[in-house]
């Protein structure tokens, strides 16, 4: 499928994804927009993407390349490579390969996302402009882009640990929660601790201090960057201090999200519906839902990166979805390290009423009738898919940006409620609760709202115009696009690395 690895002469833009599901579909999104608008696109992936997704033809059927980078990474065709082994592929193996890529066609420029800011040094060498791509909210590059403040003002040490204010009770619970809010990095109606806001505070410490030094590589290579792509739109960033979004010098903020969304609205944008995946979706549960009732049904998703909670946990969100005595269609990988927690005979005991399978097409899934509710982790494109759709959402984060998106669906937009834990009673407790009477009532209003605004209100004219801003720059060879009338987001003018 899609162009050879070499990209002859045809590509005017390369795309650099991570190699993540939720990193590949909205830069997929993306290729497909500026390919529709003119743009000869190529996404550049490691090899095992490639192999996993190479056969989906709606990809080349947009006018989108598939470039296939080698990785060194062996697959089985099993669960996807690791961090670490990614993380040593895209530093130490696919640069070499992205270089020759890059010299033998004819870029325009490339749009790297920023966690794989390996590519952003490529393609200096090669003397081709890069633009950035976050494809999160921008809420969550804030809190990356304020380190070096952070670090300055010593509200976090060299390892990217929080330092707890003097003065503040450390035995109390909000103690963490007002630290947060003295860092001034989101709004205080978040509610959002350190752990939470901050993404690298996963894990122990040695993992923690793992992320944080990823983070600060990432910082020292995207200083030169001047043209930001953001997979978000701008209500989300209302609340952001005036001081910290200001046309001046820095790097520029275009919202062209969300991309799923915009994509399907826009005549001129012939996109298939389909989203290309790393694994094959489970077709027999789009016959399953067709069996159900309007609105009966409780989706579970956690994503498809890692397997994301505890086997306890998974053993409890089991019994917490059978005593809710409603029908649900849960996702969970058939491998030991997601299904491990399932009580004996659990598939046996609840078939007909509740179904798991190892994969769904998420997209027809929520566009069903049939579904009620979304119990997630919140990932940011499970998120636009729900607000795509109208589902009211269970939140239940796990990781990283999970917790920010989290905040802004119960706390800002009012779309959803959170899941205190997995526990049996907490689950049958949430589910109740958005399903059935006045908060039910209340959340589907406000995500009608939301959805209403995000679908045709002004953020999809603020993507389409930034869209067309940006390719009129490529098609000028206008770069690094100083001709844009977008936000501008000014990082502190000196990265600080610890030593």
């Amino acid at each position: 499928m899609g162009a050879d690895p070499e990209l002859a002469d045809v590509a005017a833009v390369v795309l650099v994804p991570f190699p993540a599901q939720g990193h590949v579909t909205p830069m997929l999104h993306l290729a497909r927009a500026l390919a529709a608008r003119g743009v000869a696109s190529t996404v550049a992936v490691p090899d095992f993407v490639h192999r996993r997704m190479g056969s989906c033809a709606d990809v080349a059927a947009a006018g989108v390349g598939l470039a296939s980078i080698p990785s060194g990474i062996f697959d089985d065709g099993g669960e996807p490579p690791g961090f670490a082994s990614i993380a040593h592929a895209m530093e130490h193996h696919m640069p070499a390969h992205l270089e020759r890529i890059l010299t033998r066609g004819h870029a325009a420029c490339v749009v790297v996302d920023v966690l794989a800011s390996w590519a952003i040094p490529v393609a200096s060498r090669c003397g081709v402009p890069a633009v950035g791509f976050w494809p999160a909210m921008l809420a969550s590059f804030r809190v990356v882009a304020a380190i070096p403040e952070l670090l300055r003002r010593r509200f976090i040490s060299d390892s990217g640990i929080p330092i707890l204010t003097d003065g503040f009770d450390k035995d109390q619970e909000n103690a963490d929660l007002r630290t947060a809010n003295n860092l001034h990095i989101l709004p205080e109606e978040l509610q959002l601790g350190t752990k939470e806001l901050l993404p690298w505070l996963v894990g122990c410490t040695a993992s923690q201090e793992k992320r944080f030094a990823f983070w600060l590589q990432i910082l020292q290579r995207t200083r030169s960057l001047r043209c930001l792509l953001v997979n978000s739109f701008p209500s989300e960033a209302a609340e952001e201090d005036s001081d910290q979004l200001h046309a001046s010098q820095g790097l520029q903020i275009l919202h062209v999200g969300p991309l799923s969304i915009h994509g399907l609205l826009e005549n001129s944008l012939k996109l298939p519906g389909k989203n290309p995946s790393m694994w094959q979706a489970d077709g027999s549960c789009m016959d399953w839902l067709d069996q159900q009732r309007p609105g009966s049904v409780i989706y579970v998703s956690f994503g498809s990166w890692v397997a994301p909670i505890g086997s306890d946990e998974i053993s409890e969100l089991a019994l917490g979805l059978e005593a809710t005595g409603r029908p649900f269609l849960w996702v969970l990988k058939n491998d030991p390290s997601w299904r491990a927690g399932l009580p004996a005979g659990y598939l046996e005991t609840v078939t007909g009423r509740g179904k798991v399978v190892a994969w769904a097409p998420q997209g027809g899934v929520l566009a069903h009738e049939a579904v009620g509710c979304y119990l997630t982790h919140c990932g940011w494109n499970s998120t636009l898919e729900a607000i795509q759709h109208g589902v009211r959402l269970l939140c239940y984060p796990v990781s990283g940006d999970q917790f920010i998106n989290s905040a802004f669906i119960v706390n800002m937009w009012e779309v959803g409620i959170r899941l205190r834990s997995t526990g049996q009673s907490d689950v049958k407790d949430g589910i109740e609760r958005i399903m059935e009477g006045d908060d039910g009532r209340r959340l589907q209003q406000k995500m009608n709202e939301l959805r209403e605004m995000v679908m045709a209100g002004e953020p999809r004219f603020v993507a389409k115009r930034n869209l067309e801003a940006f390719v009129n720059g490529i098609k000028r060879d206008d770069l690094p696009f100083e001709h844009l009338a977008a936000k501008v987001y000014t990082p502190p003018s000196q990265i600080v690395v610890p030593a």
